[in-house]
């Protein structure tokens, strides 16, 4: 069903969504989430490779896709891992150590991956990276990949070497005028497309009420959470414009933490009056300007849930405020999940299915893929999670992939074309006088 066109080409390496460094080595109830997609097939027991589906599926794709697939593909499409080399046959000793397969092409085919993340050390030059996505894409022979990375612009800005120097969200949000993000989001949508990226972790919506903040700080637009609903809600429209997904982060907000949960668990002590005053704005705004992705914090809100799991592993959070309260109906998001704030408690199989049961479709980054993978597939057969929980996630990811053009046919960077893009003039122009602005 899915044609699969672009020449074999080259490799990804990953970056952590959170802005932090490259990967690492390697009795909850199921969890319905509260919006499951109106035409969702039916639950099939557990293994089942072709769950039955309604007349419907027929004439709608992604439904048609799903239920093509076996239930090891659907497991697959959750998962985007940090894979290494510089093509997508590179031989790579961290592959075949990570993994259990030398090449990005062969990790890809036996995880029946549902996307990757971009790092800098897969930066060479545009040409190569162009490559580097079409052979990416080239190695997925069922369904198109996500190809992320994190260019929020500023302090991460991962396609730096090759794309213009925007400002910053700190830079933006000092001009106080949305059309600005719109703007830059949208020129930075263009080249990131470009190159054959189709998904961005970004705009950060979190509120830097903290001045000790050690990992949001000038990520943020600002400190005053209406400024930055209209600055995130602005950038997911940039994005739009463009057709590259957009990712609001870090729900259910960052902004007030003097730990890094790339080292550490932070512990955010909002009551619920204060979360809807400081830290619900931005996402709010996000949701209603039709944002792609929402992703997941690493934080403990014991207000929100006093469980003591972080946001990625929180039903009442990821469920119950991102799903049913802001009526978030796209794809969530784990933060990276080679980050100690949330593997301080679970082992790094069972992070993986809490992310599942907490209402996660993607999960970004795990530190032992072939473990998360597995105690997926394993709680999925088991019914811990139920097939049709599984379903739901798919369907999300393959709605996502829909949206932005990817589902029937991958996309084909042209080096060419992608030389006419990064850097213009025009672009150079828009990020001068945003800074001017500012």
């Amino acid at each position: 069903m899915f044609r699969r066109i672009g020449p074999a080409g080259l490799l990804v390496l990953a970056l952590t969504a959170c802005g932090g460094g490259g990967g690492a080595p390697a009795s909850a109830a199921p969890a319905g989430d509260g919006a499951t997609p109106a035409a969702t097939p039916a639950a099939t027991p557990a293994g089942s490779t072709t769950p039955q589906s309604p007349p419907q599926a027929e004439s709608d794709p992604v439904l048609r896709a799903l239920r093509r697939m076996t239930l090891e593909e659907k497991v697959g499409q959750l998962f985007m891992p940090v894979l290494y080399g510089t093509a997508a046959d590179t031989v790579s000793g961290e592959n075949q150590a990570r993994y259990g397969a030398q090449t990005p092409a062969k990790v890809i085919a036996r995880y029946h991956l549902g996307g990757v993340i971009l790092f800098p050390a897969n930066v060479k030059s545009t040409a190569q990276v162009v490559q580097l996505t079409n052979g990416l894409q080239e190695a997925s022979k069922k369904v198109p990949l996500l190809v992320g990375t994190d260019q929020e612009n500023g302090l991460v800005s991962r396609m730096s070497a090759l794309m213009t120097d925007f400002p910053g969200a700190a830079e933006i949000g000092a001009t106080k005028d949305p059309a600005n993000s719109r703007a830059v989001a949208r020129a930075t949508g263009e080249e990131l497309r470009a190159l054959g990226v189709n998904l961005d972790f970004a705009p950060v919506a979190d509120v830097n009420v903290n001045p000790r903040n050690p990992v949001i700080g000038r990520r943020a637009y600002g400190d005053d959470p209406a400024a930055v609903a209209k600055m995130v809600a602005a950038a997911v429209k940039g994005f739009g414009d463009a057709k590259v997904a957009a990712t609001a982060k870090h729900f259910p907000g960052h902004g007030d933490t003097s730990v890094d949960s790339h080292t550490g668990l932070p512990v955010i002590k909002h009551t619920m009056a204060q979360w809807e005053r400081i830290d619900a704005p931005p996402f709010r705004a996000a949701v209603g300007a039709g944002v792609d992705a929402v992703m997941s914090a690493h934080i403990v809100f014991p207000k929100l849930d006093p469980s003591g799991d972080p946001a990625t592993l929180s039903k009442p959070i990821l469920t119950g405020l991102l799903r049913q309260k802001l009526g978030f109906k796209g794809v969530i998001s784990t933060d990276a999940l080679n980050m100690e704030g949330v593997r301080k408690k679970y082992g790094d199989g069972e992070v993986a299915v809490r992310a599942v049961l907490a209402g996660a479709d993607l999960l970004l980054m795990p530190y032992d893929l072939g473990k998360a993978y597995q105690a997926v597939l394993a709680a999925v057969k088991s019914g811990r999670v139920s097939e049709d929980r599984l379903d739901q996630s798919v369907v999300r990811l393959l709605r996502l992939k829909q949206k932005r053009g990817l589902l029937s046919a991958a996309p084909v960077a042209s080096a060419q074309q992608a030389a006419g893009v990064l850097r213009s003039p025009e672009h150079r122009r828009l990020a001068a006088k945003v800074r001017a602005a500012g």
